[in-house]
């Protein structure tokens, strides 16, 4: 299917950076193909870009889809009470296929808010893909792992079972839109006898590794005690990154570790806002990107966050660090859509986050006659400063429409929300 975006102002990458231009932007089945209008010709839909700002896709960075499910279940708690109290019994309690549907709101929310790709860290196998097949977005799902020996028999029952969703979607799997990772959880809830298996697994499935890391202080004294050095050392001892690595929260990190993550081109996946509500501080993203550290950005999940907006995050990356840093230039609005885009892509390692000839043809067109953003000034900043993802009025993924003038084509909202609430009710 081809479609034609006419006479729309667009972000595109210019010299390293963001610009603005006007465009007419040409998609042929997966692949945007041209942005002045170049094979336009006989295009199964032409779209009047007019009053319309065309963004890439937003990239959600490091997301638990399915505990959408728990927004405004635990709130106000430290975080060791928030996870072990509250989070972990109820998600004892849910059923395989109960997280198809939770995933479904989770994705309801990514889409009418801009995001098209996500990377997921999950419990149940084939829910979260079944749920990204039916619903046309992209994501990179990852088998959430734990285990405290190479043999461990739960943990190699999780590996198992993430192997078998990996060969049972092969590759290509849904039009190409599921990748996937191995995701050991975290340091101390993985030992590095299991974190070698884990990286055998993923060398011989040729997958990448998502991980939490350095979280919380608790954390850090707990690998301290347990190993005498920080989570980042432990993971790179553990061989951990030798497999291409997205790494969320690296909140607690030495300058050595900064080093290590540079080194072996570790992505780091911020999360600001479950990370502040929390009360476990903040990733120092300056010192990252002055590193060199690709820097990509997530929301976490619903539990922790409350939202899975990814503008409430740019918004939040943009203003944090100026604010502690006392310094106003620092992660600037530009920085801060890099992150959303461009960062999550080479984190993701997958050819999305901008629009450009040969990119997936992921786009999403902001309406321009909302009030917030107006004046037009400057749409980059817009987009970290003023916009709030009310915007969004459509959403292209892989070439394929999903959300038309504000209306999900793929998703039955209605029922969605229904068997989420009903699924809520038994486990809570």
């Amino acid at each position: 299917m081809k479609i034609r975006i006419k006479n729309v102002r667009a972000m595109v990458p210019c010299a390293g950076s963001l610009a603005v231009q006007n465009c007419d932007i040409v998609t042929d089945g997966d692949r945007i193909v041209s942005l002045d209008g170049t094979g336009g010709e006989n295009c199964a839909r032409v779209i009047d870009g007019s009053g319309k700002f065309a963004i890439p896709g937003l990239v959600n960075a490091h997301t638990h889809a399915y505990m959408t499910l728990f927004r405004n279940s635990a709130d106000d708690l430290p975080f060791q009470k928030w996870l072990f109290d509250r989070i972990m019994p109820m998600e004892d309690r849910l059923k395989p296929g109960d997280c198809y549907w939770t995933t479904l709101l989770g994705m309801c929310e990514m889409l009418r808010s801009g995001t098209t790709t996500f990377l997921d860290m999950f419990m149940f196998p084939d829910d979260t893909a079944r749920a990204v097949a039916d619903s046309g977005m992209r994501a990179v799902l990852s088998r959430g792992l734990q285990g405290e020996t190479a043999d461990d028999a739960g943990g190699m029952r999780r590996i198992r079972e993430a192997k078998q969703d990996i060969l049972a979607y092969g590759s290509g799997a849904a039009e190409g839109r599921i990748t996937f990772m191995l995701a050991p959880h975290a340091p101390y809830t993985c030992a590095p006898a299991y974190l070698q298996t884990v990286v055998e697994t993923a060398a011989e499935l040729g997958v990448g590794i998502h991980t939490h890391i350095a979280e919380s202080r608790g954390e850090i004294e707990t690998i301290r005690e347990r190993y005498g050095c920080t989570p980042v050392e432990m993971l790179e001892k553990a061989g951990v990154f030798s497999r291409h690595t997205a790494a969320a929260h690296c909140v607690h990190v030495t300058p050595n570790d900064i080093r290590i993550l540079r080194d072996n081109r570790v992505s780091v996946l911020t999360n600001p806002s479950s990370n502040l509500k929390l009360g476990n501080g903040f990733a120092p993203v300056p010192d990252l990107l002055e590193s060199g550290v690709n820097v990509a950005l997530g929301t976490d999940s619903a539990a922790s966050n409350n939202t899975l907006n990814m503008f409430h995050e740019i918004n939040m990356l943009a203003l944090i660090h100026k604010g502690t840093h006392e310094d106003p230039v620092t992660v600037t609005s530009a920085e801060a859509v890099a992150a959303a885009t461009t960062g999550g892509a080479k984190a993701l390692d997958l050819p999305i986050g901008e629009l450009a000839v040969g990119k997936k043809a992921d786009i999403v067109l902001l309406d321009l006659s909302c009030p917030q953003m107006n004046p037009p000034t400057n749409l980059i900043s817009s987009l970290a400063f003023s916009a709030n993802g009310s915007e969004v009025d459509t959403v292209i993924v892989n070439g394929k429409v999903l959300l038309d003038h504000r209306r999900l084509t793929t998703i039955d909202e209605e029922r969605v929300i229904f068997e989420s609430n009903r699924i809520f009710e038994r486990i809570r």
